[in-house]
Order: C-alpha cells, then sequence, then structure tokens
C-alpha cells in the first residue's frame, strides 16, 4: 500500500538574534512556503507543525530579495491558507506520524537551535520513513536528522547516504559564524560527517542544488526549496 498522499512540513520553533544582536531569526518563510505551494498543487493536503506549536518569522527571509510577489502577498494575507496553517499550527507530538507520507524540514538559522532535540518532529520523520515514505529537508532542515533513524536499524536515518544542506562556506560569508557556535551545535557539513553521512554541494553557495537519495531529498539553501520539494512528488510518484 502507498504511503499517505499527505504531507508535513516541520517549522523550527526557536528564535534568537544574529549580526551582533540587530536581527531576529527564526523560520525563513520561503523554506516552508516554497514547498507548501508545490506539494499543494500537486495534490496533497498538507499540515505545518513545530515542537512547541509557536514560530518566530526570520527578519532577512522577509525582505524583498527573498519575499516579494505573490509570496509576498500570501505572507501578508493572514487569510490565506498558508497563514491560517502556520499561525495556528499544532504542536508536533498532538499528530499521528502514520497519517503522513512526506516529511519535509523547513529550516532558518534558528533550526539549528531546536531541531536537534526536537523528539516529537524527528519521531514522525522516522515514522514516514519506516512507513514507506519520503523524507526531506532544506537549507539548516538537516539539523533534524541529529535524532531521525531508521527504525529497522535504529541507525541514524543519514548514515551512508548523501545529503545537501546549507554549507560552511555561506555561514562563513555571512560574517555569524562565531554567533552559530555559541549555540553548541553543529553546523550542517559537521552533523553530516558526524552521522557517516556524504554531504554533496553545489559549486555556488546560493545555487540552486538538492541532492535525491533515494526516498531521502535534501535541498541547499532556500533558493533550492521549491527544486527539493518538486523531487519529493517525483520520487513520491515512484513509490
Amino acid at each position: 500500500m502507498s504511503p499517505p498522499r499527505r504531507a508535513l512540513i516541520s517549522i523550527t520553533s526557536a528564535s534568537a538574534t544574529l549580526f551582533q544582536g540587530k536581527e531576529t531569526t527564526g523560520l525563513f518563510i520561503s523554506e516552508a512556503l516554497h514547498p507548501y505551494n508545490v506539494l499543494t498543487a500537486a495534490g496533497f493536503e498538507v499540515d505545518l507543525a513545530s515542537e512547541t506549536g509557536s514560530y518566530t518569522p526570520d527578519w532577512l527571509s522577509q525582505q524583498p530579495d527573498f519575499l516579494n510577489g505573490e509570496d509576498l502577498a500570501i505572507w501578508n494575507d493572514v487569510n490565506s491558507d498558508f497563514r491560517k496553517k502556520l499561525d495556528n499550527m499544532p504542536k508536533a507530538a498532538d499528530l499521528d506520524g502514520s497519517k503522513y507520507g512526506v516529511f519535509y524540514a523547513s529550516a532558518g538559522h534558528a533550526a539549528l537551535i531546536d531541531y536537534p532535540t526536537a523528539s516529537a518532529l524527528q519521531n514522525i520523520a522516522s515514522q514516514v520513513w519506516a512507513n514507506g515514505g519520503i523524507v526531506s529537508s532544506v537549507c539548516h532542515g538537516p539539523a533534524i536528522f541529529a535524532g531521525v533513524v531508521d527504525l529497522s536499524t535504529n541507525e541514524p536515518l543519514i548514515k551512508g547516504k548523501e545529503i545537501t544542506g546549507f554549507t560552511t562556506e555561506a555561514e562563513n560569508t555571512m560574517g555569524i559564524m562565531a554567533e552559530l557556535r555559541a549555540w553548541g551545535n553543529p553546523m550542517v557539513e559537521e552533523l553530516a560527517a558526524k552521522l557517516g553521512a556524504k554531504y554533496s554541494r553545489s559549486s555556488g553557495i546560493w545555487d540552486d542544488y538538492h541532492v535525491v537519495d533515494g526516498r531521502l531529498i535534501t535541498g541547499q539553501n532556500p533558493a533550492s526549496a521549491a527544486s527539493t520539494a518538486r523531487a519529493v512528488v517525483e520520487a513520491f510518484e515512484k513509490l
């Protein structure tokens, strides 16, 4: 039996300041909105959830370079389907993971804070995988994999698999590495190495780039959110 045509997009519930305390990081809006649009257009029922049921929008993700046109209109419309689901999210612990055939970890830098210990979200991702579904992430989303396991082996889900995610080079280019280090969790590349995954990336830190390794699909950065979701749909149709 094929997995349910229903997707859960996970949302970071953490927030913090970056750039010497000047700006707030949280959910990078397009990293949830773009997969939401792709998946709903492909006929999926799409839910949003965070570990606590709350979220903080990332400052950078609201700037015109990242949020404009129809995306901006959807974000500004608190009655849009996306905003209603985002603003009224359940806690992940209140959801039944068996109802989902796709798990997609959206992010934002704040995901480095809460995703590594977001056990309810991690349990859903592990269940989706065990039931033959697709597990995916974008940008800092792989931080969730710190606690996502292949239930058939109890090994890290990404062990021995290829993934991508936000590059350490990009963190350094943004000039925020020292602040990120203060949070005490590994960068995406470091987590991949720690868990025995192969990390790959595009030559450009802002390129649209994603990796498909069977039912595990990951994207490098905000520009990759939609193409990663399209790859998720394509892989799901082959299940």
